[in-house]
């Protein structure tokens, strides 16, 4: 038996801690039987909350309405990091085999694009989401990782990415000191935010413009004009489905998008000597080069959050129970916290919580948009949501409304999908996948430069 870490998280799941910090908000009335809309959008996260906003600011005449299984983010949009940044998480390749270099470096800066225009609406709407502009660090911890920060380096500046830098690891400790740092790599335009508080913001800001949130109102099936749902029927001429990691539970939609876990702890607020030797002085959202990553943030009362997969996959899409992590999860991420930050390795663990975010096949995001049956869609952002999901937004309502612009041919429009591999396959594979991952971390820390199973478990994501 695994002994549990001392000290254990004092509460786990309840959403997120994001929403322990924040409320649950006041419930919304579910749909009151049948009703009928210009365009119904499912799924009341970032993406449709973006898309609500965007259409009615092209047409205040429209009538929208969002359904939603719970409440307005409650999904990954509530649970996730915090880091609001442009970058492209995808693989360029994989768009340029269906356009060309000048198109993904258009998405790439249309990406890049997305920070300033989510905090410049925050600020217009009056949104107070703990939002602070800062870098985004990315720490390189032995060779194997250095050789991979490099690489990014290259890749990001080859596709158009200005302003990175690639940090010696002096420059890195006057910044954040974590224990073995070899170097970071620096990407400018980003910001650390508080994600409950942004997309509960965006839910009164689309209702204030008129847009209909109907919660507890689960969608069972989907059809051209035709929306079924657990409350009534939703008559639409257009119908945009933006429910990321949700997508699996809707029928026939079981192999378009695999639930990937990812989980979070969180500490209480550390004293001002325990930041002293951290230092962090500059909220900078952090992650690492490991092959099974990390994602960290400093939060504006104090308090070291810290992200990752853990156990990545439950059998048949199965999701989490109201944001509850397992275990194992948890251990894993505290031995991620004493690692990186060992002046917090005994700071109580106020929360943990956990969540699940769309995962293509291909693992490249996607939106799209059928004009004869009027049905449109979003997701597969794979750890990079709230960001992404601002450009499906405004790429969905340009596609809804007919429009032909920059962003309705950016290459992630409309690219040919390809399904999961029914089951027990997916399961073997992403558990299989992610085993080689952390057993490549290992490797690599006692001296494999790389590691040969890093390889093998990157072949087996791109197979």
């Amino acid at each position: 038996m695994k002994t549990t870490p001392t000290p254990w998280p004092e509460q786990t799941g309840a959403t997120s801690f994001w929403y322990r910090q924040i409320g649950t908000p006041k419930p919304r009335a579910p749909l009151a039987g049948d009703s009928d809309a210009d365009i119904c959008i499912i799924g009341a996260g970032f993406t449709g909350l973006w898309a609500a906003h965007y259409l009615h600011r092209a047409d205040p005449t429209l009538k929208i309405l969002i359904l939603e299984a719970e409440f307005a983010g409650f999904g990954a949009s509530g649970r996730n990091g915090g880091w609001l940044t442009g970058g492209f998480a995808w693989n360029h390749d994989r768009y340029l085999a269906q356009s060309d270099a000048a198109a993904v470096r258009a998405m790439v800066q249309a990406m890049l694009g997305t920070v300033e225009e989510i905090i410049s609406t925050a600020k217009d709407a009056g949104i107070d989401a703990d939002i602070r502009r800062t870098d985004e660090l990315l720490i390189a911890t032995n060779p194997a990782q250095l050789a991979r920060m490099q690489a990014e380096y290259q890749s990001r500046r080859q596709w158009g990415e200005s302003g990175l830098a690639l940090l010696t690891a002096a420059q890195t400790a006057q910044r954040l000191r974590i224990p073995n740092s070899l170097g970071a790599l620096c990407i400018p335009n980003t910001a650390r935010i508080q994600p409950a508080k942004l997309v509960q913001g965006l839910a009164r800001m689309v209702e204030a413009q008129g847009t209909r949130i109907a919660e507890h109102t689960r969608v069972t099936a989907i059809h051209p004009g035709r929306v079924q749902t657990t409350r009534g029927t939703v008559t639409a001429r257009t119908i945009l489905r933006a429910t990321e990691g949700f997508t699996a539970r809707i029928p026939g939609h079981g192999r378009d998008l695999l639930p990937l876990n990812s989980a979070q702890i969180i500490t209480a607020p550390l004293p001002a000597a325990v930041w002293s030797k951290i230092g962090w002085q500059g909220y900078e959202i952090v992650g690492d080069f490991a092959n099974a990553y990390c994602y960290c943030q400093r939060t504006e009362d104090g308090r070291i959050a810290v992200g990752g997969r853990g156990i990545p996959y439950r059998f048949n899409n199965r999701l989490d129970d109201n944001g509850t992590p397992d275990d194992e999860t948890i251990r894993r991420l505290i031995a991620t916290l004493r690692r990186h930050f060992p002046a917090a390795a005994m700071a109580p663990i106020d929360h943990a919580w956990c969540g699940s975010l769309g995962v293509p096949r291909d693992w490249c995001a996607r939106v799209e948009f059928d004009p004869d049956t009027r049905i449109g869609s979003a997701g597969g952002y794979v750890g990079v949501g709230v960001s992404t999901a601002n450009l499906a937004g405004r790429t969905l309502a340009d596609l809804a409304l007919n429009r032909d612009t920059a962003l309705t041919r950016l290459p992630w429009v409309n690219r040919p999908p390809r399904l999961w591999e029914p089951e027990p396959l997916r399961w073997l594979a992403l558990r299989g996948m992610y085993r080689l991952l952390n057993a490549a971390d290992r490797a690599e820390e006692k001296g494999a430069n790389p590691s040969a199973l890093a390889r093998l478990g990157a072949w087996i994501k791109n197979s």
